[in-house]
């Protein structure tokens, strides 16, 4: 997972995953930091030691005739460098398991503060998150308090995704009817950048979320205004968004989870695996630069989108869709 999390961050502007927001992913960076120094000191003894026997027993003038004596081996040398790459593994064992097992738990220093439940629910391509205790559920974003932990409740609706925010911490996987748990915290507001980094169709690239980190202060009044503001959610809309399309931000005064738990083992999965082989992408992940409800303006664009699709349908005459 920590070696992942290092590669897939190249993919960025920046090193995300050094320079972490918040203490899960300081303990990342930190396991990784303490991984390198010792991955360098291997590189560097390793080839110091071949360039100097390269160097000290190169072939000259004076030795060119030279025969080395039969040599019968050294058992202390046999011992030192056995017992080297042993240590060295321990050396990075143990502070791996460790902070494994710390991230299963509430991050250290947060034991007291109440966790804030967030169901965290995949489909293609997008990310539903659901506030049981709020009753509200957005998509394709998540606004959270800085300073506090967060109990995301991952599963998936169909095909198995990956959740990762690097900026706060390492990636989990979401299987549907099935639930993993991820702490995180973040030290500051701040927004940071998640997204899907497992493959699972030629969507997934596009399958990004915004982790909105807010004072208190700003966390509950986004809640009230949601709540005073944000559309009900009905069931037949919530299927219609499971199928496997891309859209923008939505924001609903209520959860799914009225209907339906995907991580329950009884529950219906929603892979329409019929849509997959020719489908289009309905509208684009924030379309909206601080759309945090949903208003007249994204509405407009959603139906001027869904016209140019349907006129993309009538051209192709039920033939393959080629997509946008």
């Amino acid at each position: 997972m920590m070696s992942a999390a290092f590669l897939l961050s190249g993919c960025e502007t920046n090193l995300v995953v050094l320079e972490p927001q918040g203490p899960v992913a300081q303990s990342i960076a930190d396991l990784i930091n303490w991984s390198i120094m010792w991955m360098l000191l291997v590189v560097v003894v390793v080839f110091g030691l071949f360039g100097y026997i390269v160097w000290k027993y190169r072939e000259r003038p004076e030795n060119m005739d030279y025969e080395p004596p039969e040599e019968h081996g050294s058992t202390v040398l046999e011992i030192i460098w056995t017992a080297i790459p042993i240590l060295i593994v321990i050396a990075l064992t143990i502070p791996t398991v460790k902070t494994l097992y710390a991230l299963e738990e509430v991050p250290k220093g947060f034991e007291n503060h109440e966790p804030l439940v967030i169901h965290v629910t995949s489909a293609d391509w997008k990310w539903i998150f659901s506030y049981p205790e709020q009753d509200i559920e957005t998509i394709n974003y998540v606004n959270i308090p800085e300073d506090r932990p967060i109990d995301f409740r991952l599963t998936s609706a169909g095909t198995m995704q990956s959740f990762w925010v690097p900026a706060l911490g390492g990636q989990k996987y979401t299987m549907n009817k099935m639930e993993t748990q991820m702490y995180l915290v973040a030290d500051n507001p701040g927004s940071y950048f998640g997204r899907n980094t497992n493959f699972n169709g030629r969507g997934y690239t596009g399958m990004e979320f915004e982790v909105l980190a807010q004072t208190h202060q700003e966390f509950d009044e986004w809640v009230n205004e949601v709540r005073d503001t944000a559309p009900k959610l009905t069931e037949d809309e919530y299927e219609e968004l499971l199928k496997p399309t891309h859209l923008g931000r939505l924001t609903f005064s209520n959860t799914h989870l009225e209907w339906v738990n995907h991580a329950d083992a009884n529950s219906k999965s929603y892979t329409n695996p019929e849509l997959y082989e020719y489908h289009g992408y309905q509208g684009r992940t924030f379309e909206e630069e601080d759309n945090y409800k949903n208003d007249s303006e994204a509405d407009e664009h959603d139906h001027q989108h869904d016209e140019h699709e349907e006129h993309d349908e009538h051209e192709e005459h039920g033939g393959d869709h080629s997509g946008h």
